[in-house]
C-alpha cells in the first residue's frame, strides 16, 4: 500500500514559501523503518500545520499513549483493536478512522491482531 501527500493540488494553487514537492511513502517500507528502529511509533512526515506517523501495537500489547496537545486522526491500516477515548469505547479494524480531540485521554485495548494505525496530528507533535 502507498500512501501519497500532495503539496500542490492544481497548476494554480501555491502556498507562500512551502515546499511544492509531493512526498510518497510506502506503508511497507514505513513499518521496516519503524520496526528496525525498535520503537511502537514512526514519524515520517512533519509540516507546518500537522505530522503524520505510523504507530504499532502487537496483539496483546499495552498502550502507554498519554493525552496529546494537539488534534489527532487515527487511520487503521490493519489488525483489531478497541480504543476507548474519552468515556466511549469502539472497536476499530482495517478501514476505521478515529478523531481524538486534543487533551483527551484515549488507549488502544483488547489487541487482538496486530494493529498498525497512520496518525495524523495537527499542529504537529512536537
Amino acid at each position: 500500500m502507498c500512501l501519497i501527500v500532495a503539496d500542490l493540488i492544481g497548476q494554480g494553487h501555491k502556498r507562500q514559501g512551502a515546499d511544492q514537492a509531493m512526498k510518497a511513502f510506502r506503508l511497507d517500507e514505513l513499518e521496516a523503518e519503524r520496526a528496525a528502529n525498535e520503537g511502537a511509533y514512526l514519524q515520517f512526515l512533519r509540516e507546518q500545520n500537522m505530522s503524520v506517523g505510523l504507530y504499532a501495537l502487537d496483539a496483546g500489547d499495552q498502550d502507554p499513549q498519554k493525552p496529546h496537545n494537539q488534534d489527532e486522526v487515527y487511520f487503521v491500516v490493519s489488525g483489531r483493536a478497541a480504543i476507548t477515548v474519552g468515556l466511549e469505547t469502539t472497536q476499530v479494524a482495517r478501514g476505521s478512522v478515529i478523531y481524538v480531540p486534543a487533551g483527551v485521554a484515549h488507549k488502544f485495548h483488547h489487541i487482538t491482531e496486530d494493529l498498525r494505525v497512520l496518525v495524523v496530528f495537527s499542529p504537529p507533535e512536537r
